[in-house]
């Protein structure tokens, strides 16, 4: 069964850089115990008030950027959508009470098309997006994922695509630094994080804010968080495993975790 996937998809300008982060999503695809039916996205760059989901038969490349090198523009990420997985995803939420809105007419954000361009370069695995609720908190959107975690059992992928490390203000000052190293602040609130993901301390995870060290700093709007919780209630109380750590521009940690199976 494949696991529930929480990567963190770094700048824009990922894609066109040469960091760790970019060598580990090129070969995660390798690890997987194998290919699957459909890929349901969580990005942070897509909130809404509902829960929403992708219908169109082919997805669009949202840049939804500005003032980036041209090539980043050029990249097309044209997945084919799933209308199975949309009704699936709508299905399970609704059956838990929710409500699911259906959007034929949104693409891939770059929270979507960035990781998954490494991941699956040839854009051949049907790709739906679901949306986050910022208003929600870590405890809805873990909710979310334990409604969803049937779908690994139908051999979807389930990725929640963020940021482990996410504070813009403090972003500007290290943008030219690709390689600049995490201010403590960063590492503190980071190595907390994946101390409580390994001892699998799920109320200390929820509560992140009142008592993981920085956490306000790292993350002053929670939407690049988010999906991890959606990853973590997918796994459904499994094992989890830490795939991946490194930093770019110093103050973005991309790390990324298994829930709930093998990778």
């Amino acid at each position: 069964m494949l696991p529930a996937l929480f990567v963190s998809h770094g700048a824009p300008t990922f894609p066109l850089t040469d960091a760790p982060a970019r060598a580990f999503l090129e070969q995660l695809s390798n690890g997987l115990a194998e290919r699957p039916r459909a890929i349901l996205m969580i990005s942070a760059h897509w909130e809404t008030a509902h829960p929403s989901v992708t219908t169109s038969a082919v997805n669009a490349t949202i840049h939804d950027f500005d003032g980036f090198p041209k090539a980043l523009y050029e990249i097309r990420y044209p997945a084919p959508g799933s209308a199975w997985l949309a009704d699936r995803v709508a299905s399970l939420i609704e059956a838990g009470g929710g409500m699911v809105m259906r959007d034929p007419a949104r693409g891939l954000d770059h929270g979507a098309w960035v990781p998954l361009s490494l991941i699956y370069p040839n854009a051949d695995v049907p790709v739906v997006q679901l949306s986050v609720q910022p208003g929600q908190g870590p405890d809805y959107h873990h909710r979310l994922g334990q409604m969803l975690a049937p779908l690994r059992e139908e051999n979807v992928l389930i990725v929640g695509s963020g940021s482990f490390t996410h504070d813009l203000s403090s972003f500007r000052q290290y943008y030219s630094a690709l390689h600049a190293p995490a201010p403590d602040w960063v590492d503190a609130f980071a190595d907390w994080m994946c101390v409580a993901i390994e001892e699998g301390r799920i109320d200390d995870l929820l509560a992140y804010r009142q008592r993981a060290p920085h956490a306000v700093r790292n993350h002053p709007t929670e939407e690049h968080l988010l999906p991890l919780f959606v990853a973590l209630g997918a796994g459904a109380g499994g094992e989890s495993e830490h795939l991946h750590q490194s930093t770019t521009h110093g103050i973005l940690r991309m790390d990324a975790f298994a829930f709930g199976g093998e990778a």
